[in-house]
């Protein structure tokens, strides 16, 4: 499945898909007045904390202290995930890389109730898996990975035009994904940006995908991947910045791989993989019951000063 600028749009429109887990049988119910909130939780070296309990943690809701109800280590709660990747000119050389790690990523990452789907983009953007739990079927959609240009963008000439050219339509991809293949999920839920963090001609802006993931209740995980020889030189420093990947990973509780001299591609897999494996969940129901459809921003806190929380800053609250 395809989808160019104008055909997301209509999709978009048309509103989410109402999908639902079958789990053991029965269809997973959602307590439509728990909050539920997962973190991750690092000590002043960086190392994952994985034996907190309950009372460890405080949920300030607008600076305002809130019960918690529900609380678990989330080792093994059945995850839904989508692979983002870019497969913009830029990454070309990037691509036969970027398959082999994410059929790695995949057969060593899914486990008997998780779901992933794989999309491309780029001047477009294209579901090349939908949802399973297949990784042989990840690794065919993988092999499907090819560059996508705006062919108009390509031609030159003297007559001038107003049309902006798409190059990478990161922010409509990743609205897509959250609004298509995720809001309808329940449990854990992930968005994973394969990507040199460039968006070039979407639709949609960054705040407008922060609030699709939010809305979907889905963690943004970026993997910043850049081929800087692909932006040539005399930019003057303009180029890949992993900026705009840093802002929708904390606005909803994820954060930045970066692939380096130090990091390999595998080696960031297996990182996320290991952060993914180690999170806490958390619920509570709101003091404040209004149902406005506003945002409220929520404060995960344990009891050391040493740790640092990371988790989602805020959630859209429902209509009445």
């Amino acid at each position: 499945m395809r989808w160019n600028r104008r055909e997301a749009l209509a999709l978009l429109g048309g509103g989410a898909w109402n999908l639902a887990r079958a789990q053991d049988d029965q269809v997973i119910k959602i307590d439509v007045e728990l909050v539920n909130l997962l973190c991750s939780v690092r000590d002043k070296r960086g190392g994952y904390v994985r034996g907190l309990n309950k009372e460890d943690f405080t949920i300030l809701e607008d600076g305002k202290k809130q019960e918690i109800r529900y609380f678990a280590r989330e080792t093994d709660l059945p995850l839904t995930m989508g692979l983002l990747v870019d497969v913009s000119k830029s990454q070309e050389r990037l691509l036969d890389i970027e398959r082999r790690a994410a059929s790695a990523f995949f057969r060593s990452m899914l486990r008997q109730k998780d779901l992933a789907f794989l999309i491309q983009f780029g001047a477009d953007a294209e579901l090349l898996q939908d949802l399973t739990n297949s990784a042989r079927l990840l690794e065919k959609g993988l092999n499907d990975l090819k560059i996508s240009v705006d062919v108009g963008a390509m031609h030159t000439g003297t007559i001038p035009s107003s049309r902006k050219p798409k190059g990478t339509i990161l922010y409509d991809a990743v609205q897509l994904a959250a609004t298509e293949k995720l809001r309808g999920e329940v449990g854990r839920k992930a968005i994973i940006l394969l990507t040199d963090g460039m968006d070039y001609g979407s639709h949609y802006t960054r705040e407008d995908a922060i609030s699709a993931a939010q809305k979907a209740d889905a963690i943004i995980y970026g993997i910043y991947y850049a081929d800087m020889a692909a932006y040539g030189y005399g930019f003057g420093g303009f180029g890949a910045s992993d900026g705009e990947l840093k802002k929708m990973a904390e606005e909803t509780g994820g954060r930045v791989f970066h692939v380096d001299r130090k990091n390999s591609l595998d080696d960031v897999f297996t990182q996320l993989q290991e952060e993914m494996r180690s999170q806490y969940a958390l619920g509570y129901s709101p003091n404040n019951a209004v149902r406005d459809g506003g945002y409220r921003k929520v404060e995960i806190r344990t009891a050391s000063k040493e740790q640092k929380v990371q988790a989602r800053k805020g959630y859209f609250a429902g209509k009445g």
